[in-house]
């Protein structure tokens, strides 16, 4: 079993676990606007209550968004220097595949829309049928919009559809319109991220912190999200 760190900072709250051993240790932090002050000290957390030094780790994992532009850069900015001091491997991991995999699996659903907040009124979104994710495949189509274009993917959806997010009330009638289902996020954190960064591990071809970029997917002015 592999030492990996993974970092969860795109949707809503930061969060940092450590696989070792073969047990999880995670701590949660606050929002994203407390990413820059909590992000490093939860790091060092995990990794002391883990039992082994920085050293041990083999890679660093992170979700590589889409996601709020802020904590998303924060975020990326300290993996990639940990894992440059450590020349260790960056594992990306795209946060809405993620997201949808992480539905627990008593959750009935034939496909999952994972949703993710952007801008005010708007979300990043994106359809997976269940199957394809729990077998690691998954497109690379993001859409951004908001209420008529989560209601215009719907009306194409064959099949029972659950959508899974933080915050995502006020999506409750366009949801329930489109037949889906809906779930609270809470369950997605760090740890969300180990299936697939024990898979990218064992790929022949690794990804150096040099090469790995946000997928920011929108761009902001100075003040953020």
């Amino acid at each position: 079993m592999r030492n990996i760190l993974a970092v969860e900072c795109t949707h809503e709250l930061l969060s940092v676990a450590l696989l070792c051993g073969g047990r999880i240790v995670e701590r949660r932090g606050g929002g994203w606007q407390k990413t820059a002050e909590s992000i490093v000290p939860l790091m060092d957390e995990v990794v002391a209550e883990g039992g082994i030094a920085p050293r041990d780790l083999e890679a660093v994992a992170v979700s590589s968004g889409p996601g709020s532009f802020t904590a998303l850069r924060i975020g990326m900015s300290a993996v990639k220097g940990a894992a440059f001091a450590l020349d260790v491997p960056l594992l990306a991991v795209p946060t809405l595949p993620a997201l949808g995999a992480s539905l627990p699996a008593d959750v009935e659903g034939e496909m999952v829309m994972a949703v993710v907040g952007s801008r005010k009124g708007e979300y990043f979104h994106s359809l997976y049928r269940r199957d394809d994710l729990a077998a690691f495949r998954w497109h690379d189509e993001v859409r951004r919009g908001g209420e008529e274009d989560i209601a215009a993917s719907l009306r194409g959806c064959t099949g029972t559809v659950v959508a899974v997010g933080r915050n995502l009330e006020p999506l409750r009638a366009v949801l329930d319109l489109g037949g889906a289902a809906m779930v609270n996020a809470e369950f997605f954190s760090a740890a969300s991220l180990f299936d697939f960064a024990i898979r990218a591990c064992a790929e022949p071809c690794r990804t150096g912190p040099g090469e790995v970029e946000p997928d920011y997917r929108q761009s902001f002015g100075s003040s953020g999200s």
